[in-house]
């Protein structure tokens, strides 16, 4: 093979590779992002960052219960504030009975079952503070509930990062160096000793 075809193939190697191969080198090479640290008045935070959850306003007084509906037999959450909530509280209804719930993060949480001889129907959950202030809510208890069958969401295109606009080049870009190497070699003279 002549050396000016050997050039030529290494240049349209290089002429399909090079933005590609350059492109991920500059990405790779790039610094990571700098992190400031905090001043000395102000409070670290803690890593990694939760999702901050939202805290009851004082002086609210509401109760709420997770999921809705739901079957007999099964936990639900409670989540109540009165306007002490480092004093525990009592939530009452027919499909539970009487719960205490206690301080949690700022709220008064617990968990209930529902009773297995709960009929379907709204069901009434009161909240009782021990100053004397009330909520209330209502939950819906139900025979049986069908399953989701989940979001439809194609084929997953969704799911990730969009890499379709770099399957052409990068195959065009294999073929053409995969090519050029099967040129290289079948040209290469074969014949006296290496050593």
């Amino acid at each position: 093979m002549s050396i000016t075809l050997q050039r030529t193939a290494l240049a349209i190697t290089f002429g399909a590779l090079g933005p590609a191969l350059l492109g991920a080198g500059a990405a790779l090479a790039a610094p990571p992002p700098a992190v400031a640290a905090p001043a000395p008045s102000e409070p670290a935070e803690v890593w990694p960052l939760q999702a901050a959850e939202p805290q009851p306003t004082p002086n609210v007084v509401f109760v709420e219960v997770r999921p809705t509906p739901v079957q007999p037999g099964y936990l639900v959450g409670i989540r109540a504030s009165c306007r002490d909530n480092s004093i525990p509280a009592t939530v009452v209804s027919d499909a539970f009975g009487r719960v205490q719930v206690h301080s949690q993060r700022g709220e008064l949480t617990a968990s209930a079952e529902v009773r297995e001889r709960t009929r379907p129907g709204n069901y009434r959950v009161k909240l009782e503070c021990r100053d004397g202030a009330t909520a209330s809510t209502m939950l819906q208890v139900v025979k049986s509930m069908k399953p989701s069958p989940g979001p439809h969401t194609g084929f997953g295109g969704s799911a990730g990062a969009n890499l379709t606009g770099l399957l052409v080049p990068g195959g065009l870009a294999l073929t053409i160096a995969g090519a050029t190497v099967g040129i290289i070699a079948a040209r290469r003279p074969r014949g006296a000793a290496r050593g």
